[in-house]
């Protein structure tokens, strides 16, 4: 029967993603401009609507990336553009 091999090792990939991470913090190397913002829901609404008025859809790929509701009524929402419409 044939054996099967062992897991090789991972320190050599380990020291690779760290030296990656501090080298270039998250996003750093992303096209698009992100923002977080924690507002009331009415506020969040203004807010987006701020943004996408600021940078249209169409020119500049402008979305709501990713919200969560919280307690009280809070809208912690990313909001995502490019940086420029060229």
């Amino acid at each position: 029967m044939a054996r099967i091999p062992a897991a090789p090792p991972l320190d050599g990939l380990k020291r690779q993603i760290d030296r990656h991470r501090r080298e270039k913090p998250h996003g750093s190397d992303s096209l698009f401009v992100r923002e977080t913002f924690r507002l009331e829901r009415t506020e969040a609404r203004e807010k987006a609507r701020q943004w996408f008025d600021a940078w249209p859809k169409a020119a500049y790929w402008t979305e709501v990336e990713s919200w969560r509701q919280l307690d009280g009524d809070q809208i912690e929402f990313t909001m995502r553009r490019l940086p420029t419409a060229d």
